[in-house]
């Protein structure tokens, strides 16, 4: 990894904190080395994305050919949740320590390997195991993705930059189950993984010869902390999952105590530290501080509908997976179509009003959705769903650019490991909430569920965009 020099001490263009490393220029990339570094996280984070998702189509399959039962294979996709979540913030301080680009590529090195390994599991125990070290490579790849973008692009640009990977999220999310339907019709689930191995090297060719250098922190990697850190999100994200089960409820809860229990614990060590792996300095920051809340609550809400419009298709208006899919669809292409118009837009006008009035839109989409007809036609559906997804792509690019730009510029992976955290915990909320619900009205119809389900989806989408509209200030 050449060209990555120490801290510096400088101020650099981005408006905080050290100055970019020797090698890298002052402000952003010329265009086409950018255009090769955001393929290079491009493909990456597309492997990260799909790989979250297509495996739980394959469930069944692959739960049979390892002559398991379907509950254990779940563990499948809830392992490479886990290994994400609980790797985040200390991947992104190791950015900070060692720099972003080494971060990243390591992260796409093992995750690539890690697929492999996926791929020629011949037990559910080493299939778990290879998913686990997958979701460390995620981690990386996920981390830093857009402190990279805060160097790749000119400051002036942040908000395109910020758009153009989320739009590469959208489509990833949107193409899940189709990708995964498509390799399932020619070969077995193995290729699953194995499609990663070309991909992932190519973004490895190209990320090494394109991403930029960035500075070094200095510190030290604190070993407790990212313990601390790993119980705390890994006992969250399994009670989490539990609550839904009626029968694993108690030690479900018993996990969430336990993981609130440490994470006070962790919290107060942080406290202590010059250097926290947990950037509870950075909370200080209003700006900050009022983004991620805002990202939790708008996470949790789609989730929550993510969750729920599908019952509500099949169980309520007796439509097949086939249409479920194709009803659900306009949602994440109205995100692709969204995220980098919002992007431009957020250089030019204030994140935080841009975010406030998608979240309203989104909240409102919701809200219709809930309000329904009995027999509603495809038109009332998708265009309600679409305003769902108007409102969400508006929200998410103004959202981050403000999460890495309020932070001073040598934190950035801190922030961005925060990002990454706040959507995974968002979708965590809002998949137990929708647990809790269903459960908690069991016997009472499939209607009654549904509705509030969207209803809480209403409410936190309403939250969040409330929260955006207060962090409304010049350059934020």
């Amino acid at each position: 990894m050449t060209g990555t020099a120490g801290p510096a001490q400088s101020q650099g263009p981005g408006g905080h904190g050290a100055a970019p490393a020797a090698g890298t220029p002052a402000d952003g990339l010329p265009p086409r080395e950018r255009m090769l570094a955001l393929l290079a996280i491009g493909l990456a984070i597309t492997m990260a994305i799909l790989d979250g998702a297509i495996v739980n189509v394959a469930l069944p399959v692959m739960a049979k050919d390892l002559a398991v039962s379907p509950g254990a294979a779940i563990f499948v996709v809830n392992g490479y949740q886990i290994a994400v979540t609980a790797a985040l913030l200390p991947l992104a301080t190791l950015g900070d320590i060692l720099g972003y680009r080494r971060v990243y590529l390591g992260g796409l090195g093992v995750f690539t390997l890690a697929s492999v390994a996926c791929a020629l599991s011949p037990s559910l125990d080493l299939l778990i195991a290879a998913r686990l070290a997958q979701g460390l490579g995620a981690a990386g790849i996920m981390s830093v993705n857009i402190a990279l973008v805060r160097f790749i692009y000119p400051h002036r640009m942040i908000g395109r930059g910020v758009g153009n990977v989320a739009l590469v999220v959208a489509i990833a999310s949107a193409a899940g189950p189709t990708v995964a339907a498509a390799i399932l019709t020619v070969a077995t689930w193995p290729w699953l993984f194995l499609v990663n191995l070309p991909v992932g090297l190519l973004a490895l060719l190209v990320g090494s010869r394109t991403l930029p250098a960035t500075p070094r922190s200095g510190a030290r990697f604190d070993a407790l902390s990212a313990g601390l850190n790993a119980l705390t999100f890994g006992l969250l994200i399994i009670g989490i999952d539990g609550v839904g089960t009626a029968g694993g409820r108690g030690l479900a809860l018993a996990e969430i105590a336990g993981a609130v229990v440490v994470g006070a614990v962790f919290v107060w060590y942080q406290l202590r530290l010059p250097n926290p792996l947990l950037p509870v300095d950075l909370l200080r920051i209003p700006a900050f501080a009022l983004s991620m809340a805002t990202s939790i609550a708008s996470f949790a809400s789609q989730m929550m509908a993510y969750i729920a419009l599908p019952f509500y298709f099949q169980d309520v208006l007796h439509l097949s997976e086939t249409q479920t899919g194709f009803l659900l669809t306009p949602w994440p292409l109205a995100i692709a179509a969204m995220a980098p118009i919002s992007g431009r837009l957020a250089d030019r006008y204030a994140p935080g009003l841009l975010g406030g009035i998608g979240l309203a839109a989104m909240a409102a989409g919701l809200a219709g959705m809930a309000l329904l007809p009995a027999e509603p036609s495809t038109l009332d559906i998708i265009w309600r769903l679409t305003l769902c997804g108007l409102g969400f792509g508006l929200f998410q690019s103004p959202n981050n650019k403000v999460i890495i730009t309020s932070a001073p510029r040598e934190r950035s992976g801190g922030a961005s490991g925060m990002q990454s955290t706040a959507r995974l915990t968002g979708q965590s909320l809002g998949a137990a909430l929708v647990a809790v619900l269903f459960g908690l009205t069991h016997g009472s119809g499939a209607g009654q569920p549904i509705a509030l389900s969207l209803w809480c989806a209403v409410a936190l989408a309403g939250t969040g965009a409330l929260a955006s509209v207060l962090r409304r200030q010049p350059g934020g």
